[in-house]
């Protein structure tokens, strides 16, 4: 993620603590303290207060609790990946909330269904977690496979949407 004005703070969470990043044209990461694609904010100027990232921590709490489905943040895709990665992260803004999908019918979606390898890469580099929902892919089977901020959180955040059992 290229450095220039961005700002940062970090929120606690059920899954610990988040780094919320946002550039001036919005959200533009929510990172796992320990998610292997995160290399540290000592390029940005952590805040106290942030508009944004304000509005984004509250309707993180708003989800973790069971009160929002939906988010309805400014995001900017743009910060970070290649142009193939920001397709890949924007198509997955439409798997709703409850729903999953796989990482063929997700190549398929973005009309590459022999990409299915570099869709899978392009999504574990996804660096909004939660908000862009990558938890919600799933393997062709149906297993939990590949999250970068654990398996762990994604097993979580998918029984926290009713599409796993406790």
């Amino acid at each position: 993620m290229k450095p220039q004005n961005l700002v940062y703070l970090e929120h606690p969470s059920p899954l610990g603590t988040l780094t919320l990043v946002c550039s001036p044209r919005g959200i533009c990461g929510i990172y796992f303290h320990d998610q292997r694609n995160f290399k540290g904010s000592a390029a940005w100027q952590k805040v106290a207060q942030h508009e944004q990232l304000e509005l984004a921590a509250t309707q993180l709490d708003e989800y973790f609790s069971g009160h929002r489905t939906e988010f309805d943040l400014m995001l900017d895709l743009e910060v970070s990946g290649t142009p193939f990665q920001q397709e890949v992260w924007k198509e997955l803004l439409n798997i709703r909330f409850g729903k999953t999908s796989s990482y063929g019918r997700h190549a398929e979606l973005i009309a590459r269904p022999k990409a299915v390898r570099a869709v899978g890469g392009a999504i574990g580099r996804n660096p909004i977690s939660i908000v862009v929902p990558c938890h919600r892919v799933l393997g062709s089977s149906g297993a939990l496979t590949g999250y970068d901020g654990g398996l762990d959180r994604k097993k979580f955040l998918l029984q926290l949407e009713g599409v796993l059992s406790m």
